[in-house]
């Protein structure tokens, strides 16, 4: 499953690392579909990958609270939970604000050191490796397995981002498609052998709540428990620190077209940051966070994020076309086999979203539905916006 999963997003990838390679400003997917389908499809697929983004955020931090109630049960219920989520997600908004640059050294920090614990509890374990613990599975009903895609996607999730901030990045269109190939295959590699050792060690893996923490207890003791405790939470708040940037990032650049009132995009003026987009980030993404679970916030966003894949891979068959030819620039990168790989990617996708329950896709056409209610007042308050539009679509 592991493996499917990291193919499957490896052809959402390619198509996201062509359309990156045409573009060199803040926006990412909002910016490639607005080129490639107009304004409205733009903002719906920006919108949502900001969706996703919040849902995202709030999902993994309480994965943050379930990780510290390995060792103190507080953290995952009450009032020690609301001190585990408030405390991370300001020191997050903070550093945010602050600047770009101390954001990407607090992600990459926490990048190296979520790394170490996994690398390690990897090289340990694979010496007890057990081919036959992985031979036997009970019945999964079509129910589990639609259940499965969705949280498996969102595990794989996180690669659309990457070129969202390409305004304040040096040289993004070369950079940019290595940056989401390599992503793809590192994680996919790191998470299929970090899965096989845990199936291995842990033969009642389903009922555990911290399964690789479990794992890693079996092997190493009570310090290997530590590591993986500790690695995952500095893993999940390297995450949630790139949910921020890149959420306050993609509410900037849909305030910077105009797409949303100029507030929202609003330049604080000694960090020269999108101050605004970070706060109103952060704050949404708590009231999700205090109010929800992992499971149902990752289903969600999971649902939000294959809105946002499907339109990207659209996007890379329609800027090929050649009356786009001047309008873009050209392609550095250029993702194999003509237009195979796209339509598997949007195939791939959809049949993802088929398979989520009547609830999750309610969730999502509710996402879109608010989209483009903010869309049309939008445009009603802005009518500057459709005149600039149709002088430079």
């Amino acid at each position: 499953a592991f493996v499917l999963a990291g193919l499957a997003s490896l052809l959402v990838a390619l198509c996201f690392a062509e359309v990156a390679s045409r573009f060199e400003d803040t926006g990412g997917p909002y910016l490639y579909t607005r080129a490639a389908f107009g304004r409205f499809i733009g903002f719906e697929v920006g919108w949502m990958q900001w969706v996703t983004r919040v849902t995202s955020y709030a999902s993994v931090i309480n994965g943050i609270a379930l990780a510290v109630g390995f060792y103190w049960q507080g953290a995952t219920s009450g009032l020690g939970r609301v001190m585990v989520i408030v405390s991370v997600m300001v020191f997050l908004a903070v550093v945010n604000v602050r600047g770009i640059r101390q954001t990407s050294w607090v992600v990459n920090a926490l990048t190296f050191g979520k790394l170490v614990p996994l690398f390690v509890f990897i090289a340990v374990g694979i010496s007890f490796i057990d081919l036959g613990s992985l031979a036997s599975l009970p019945e999964v009903s079509t129910t589990e397995v639609s259940t499965a895609a969705l949280l498996l996607m969102f595990v794989f999730g996180g690669y659309d981002v990457i070129s969202v901030p390409a305004g304040e990045a040096k040289e993004p269109r070369t950079h940019m498609p290595f940056a989401l190939v390599m992503t793809i295959l590192a994680v996919t590699a790191v998470m299929t052998m970090g899965q096989i050792v845990t199936m291995s060690l842990l033969p009642d893996l389903a009922n555990s709540k911290t399964p690789m923490a479990d794992a890693a207890l079996v092997t190493m003791g009570s310090f290997g428990a530590l590591m993986i405790g500790v690695g995952s939470v500095i893993s999940m708040t390297g995450n949630n620190a790139g949910h921020v940037l890149t959420g306050s990032r993609m509410l900037f650049a849909l305030a910077e077209k105009g797409e949303l009132p100029r507030r929202f995009g609003s330049i604080h003026e000694k960090f020269r940051t999108p101050a605004n987009a970070v706060i109103i980030t952060t704050g949404v993404s708590l009231v999700l966070a205090l109010s929800g679970s992992f499971v149902v916030l990752a289903a969600a966003s999971a649902v939000a994020r294959l809105i946002t894949y499907t339109g990207v891979c659209a996007a890379t068959l329609m800027l090929r076309r050649a009356q786009f030819t001047g309008k873009v620039k050209p392609a550095i990168f250029v993702t194999p086999f003509g237009v195979t790989v796209p339509v598997l990617a949007i195939l791939a996708s959809v049949s993802i979203v088929m398979g989520a329950s009547r609830a999750q896709v309610l969730g999502g056409l509710t996402g879109l539905a608010i989209g483009g209610i903010l869309f049309w007042f939008n445009n009603r308050l802005n009518p500057k916006v459709r005149e600039f539009d149709s002088k430079n679509p």
